[in-house]
């Protein structure tokens, strides 16, 4: 069987190359059409916005920005009577009703410049902190830059917010449905090394230290 020749396989894989190219940027406007959905709440940039109970969202990892955007539109997370922004989040999520709508948005999110929010909090000991995050580093990295499909990049994270998630966690707010959510169980067994809002402030005071 002849092979192909040089003239041939150098103009296919030209065009392959810019079917590619032209495929990623129309899902990338895609994702920031669909985006305009998150711009009120988490700002153009993802920035986020604490009035709004919105965390900072820009660079977040794709698959994890994915994975709880599919959280909230099955239920699975924000449908608790005591969970303020996910019962936020859930309408906003059903009208990302396609697969590929939810992952245009995770796509596009993933790709903002990440943000580095600045420390709202006070009162927390980086020294203590820095013990207690030793139980984190497994899934959420040593540098709490996350590790996939484990823990989301917490060093990205407002303080404000890693407080309202663990305190979410231990009071089984989040998720609605444990059951569902095997990470978020694991998660909601973990609080149990924070017996109080100070071990909380501890160890989100480490994290700051680790912000790029």
């Amino acid at each position: 069987m002849k092979k192909p020749s040089m003239k041939v396989l150098l103009p296919l894989g030209l065009a392959l190359t810019l079917c590619g190219a032209a495929a990623s940027a129309e899902n990338n406007e895609r994702g920031r059409v669909l985006y305009g959905l998150c711009v009120h709440c988490h700002g153009e940039q993802g920035g986020g916005n604490a009035l709004a109970l919105a965390p900072a969202i820009a660079g977040l990892g794709e698959w994890y920005v994915k994975g709880q955007l599919e959280k909230f539109r099955s239920g699975i997370r924000g449908l608790h009577a005591d969970d303020i922004a996910g019962l936020r989040m859930y309408p906003m999520s059903q009208m990302l009703g396609k697969d590929e709508d939810l992952a245009a948005v995770a796509s596009y999110v993933a790709n903002l410049p990440p943000t580095s929010p600045a420390p709202t909090l006070s009162g927390g000991d980086a020294a203590r902190g820095k013990a207690r995050y030793a139980t984190c580093a497994g899934c959420h990295g040593a540098q709490a830059q996350g590790v996939q499909p484990l823990g989301s990049a917490l060093s990205r994270l407002n303080d404000w917010y890693l407080l309202s998630a663990l305190e979410k966690y231990k009071a089984g707010i989040r998720p609605a449905d444990p059951a569902r959510d095997p990470q978020a169980a694991v998660m909601i067994g973990l609080t149990a090394i924070f017996p109080d809002t100070q071990s909380m402030k501890d160890v989100i005071a480490y994290i700051e230290t680790l912000r790029e």
